[in-house]
């Protein structure tokens, strides 16, 4: 007589004081990658610390799973265990990621990062990608970020001031490195809910189109100019950067770099070009960057910002400014205001999500709790960069003499330096 049984499941065969032992040797090994970060690891009823200093929170797993997940692929391991609970961090989720950004800085394996430099871009597939991140519905965003949608890193000429103020303020150091005069036609490449150009058309005089392929983005941002009155200097274009033609005093760009992706940085250069030909105007690139080239976080390419890449100063000036017949004149790098920025966005998500003003389930409200709690962490560890780079056709004369007109909040940078 033929007879059936259950399938048995693998744990089942093995010892619990194996699995004991496996499990210690799990969390050793875990330990001993991150080491010296403060920080301790736990499953069930064991522990290990990774370092002799009182850790600054304890990384608990709900399960093995999400342990061996973390030994082969810590970035979406972690990031997706996180989202869905099945692991908790009992202490400052900063803290505890700024000690794991010291310790996996390095840790991409070299075929997993060339894969990783090398994502591939179009306009259908980067219309898709800004989709995903920034079409999230704009009450979302209108429940953590300023008043007039920035999402972009703030400047705060001091510590105490608020994100509104610190948001204005960047905008306007912005615009004062550029130079704007009444009267001079600005391109901006990338242009969120519209609050740069509005800005740069209401207090600086200038004629502003702004390209962007988030429909979200655009929709709320020509209601702005219409409300403001400035449907007359300000034209929204639902629009990809490539589309971009005819000549302009001005390129502007803040926080679009990081999704052109490294292949179609030539691409990037000719629309410079053709903005600022016959050695004409200035422009400015803003944009999140590294010191060494290194793929984005690889869970929140996958989950959160699809096809983005930051880029070096280097890869910058070779791949977009040196083919666009460009000459840098200024470098300003801002990353401890971005993690200042990010510190408020994610006090700002908490209170929002603690008060019940985040939609979405629980797992996309963690993910996104992850995610600007460890971008804080990678700008305040290093691991991120935020440039500005100031730059003029090769062989332009009417260049910045000094930069001492920048900070006395007078008319800005003097373009027009000595002829002899």
């Amino acid at each position: 007589m033929l007879t059936t049984t259950r399938p048995v499941a693998p744990s089942s065969l093995i010892p619990a004081r194996l699995l004991a032992g496996l499990d210690r040797r799990l969390l050793h090994l875990l330990a001993a990658r991150l080491h010296p970060a403060a920080l301790r690891f736990a499953l069930g009823g064991e522990s290990v610390s990774a370092s002799a200093s009182p850790p600054v929170a304890t990384i608990r797993f709900a399960d093995r799973r999400a342990l061996v997940g973390l030994a082969v692929d810590p970035e979406r391991a972690f990031g997706d265990a996180f989202a869905e609970g099945r692991i908790e961090v009992d202490g400052d989720l900063v803290a505890a990621l700024e000690a794991a950004y010291r310790g996996l800085e390095d840790g991409h394996p070299s075929w997993l990062r060339r894969v990783a430099l090398d994502q591939r871009h179009s306009l259908r597939r980067d219309r898709g990608n800004i989709h995903r991140h920034y079409d999230l519905g704009n009450d979302f965003y209108a429940q953590w970020l300023d008043g007039q949608l920035v999402y972009t890193g703030a400047y705060f000429d001091s510590p105490v001031r608020s994100l509104e103020e610190a948001q204005v303020a960047k905008m306007d150091h912005v615009c004062r490195k550029l130079g704007l005069q009444p009267g001079e036609t600005v391109v901006e490449a990338g242009c969120g809910w519209g609050a740069l150009a509005l800005h740069m058309a209401r207090h600086y005089g200038v004629r502003v189109r702004a390209f962007n392929i988030s429909r979200e983005q655009v929709r709320l941002a020509r209601d702005r100019a219409r409300e403001q009155g400035l449907e007359d200097r300000v034209t929204f274009v639902e629009e990809d950067y490539r589309r971009i033609d005819g000549p302009a005093d001005v390129f502007v760009s803040v926080g679009m770099l990081e999704h052109v992706g490294r292949g179609q940085y030539g691409e990037l250069a000719a629309v410079i070009a053709r903005c600022l030909a016959g050695r004409r105007g200035r422009g400015l690139l803003h944009f999140i960057g590294r010191d060494a080239p290194l793929p984005l976080n690889a869970w929140i390419r996958r989950r959160i910002f699809p096809g983005a890449y930051a880029p070096t100063l280097e890869e910058t000036f070779r791949g977009v400014l040196a083919p666009a017949g460009m000459s840098v004149l200024d470098v300003e790098n801002l990353r401890l205001h971005y993690a200042l920025t990010l510190r408020h966005w994610r006090e700002r998500y908490e209170r929002a999500v603690a008060e019940g003003r985040i939609g979405f389930d629980e797992r996309f409200r963690r993910a996104w709790r992850l995610y600007l709690a460890g971008s804080e962490a990678a700008f305040s560890t290093g691991s991120l960069q935020l440039f500005q780079v100031l730059f003029a056709p090769h062989g332009s004369r009417a260049v910045p003499w000094t930069r001492a007109g920048l900070y006395r909040g007078g008319g800005g940078l003097a373009w027009n330096g000595p002829r002899s």
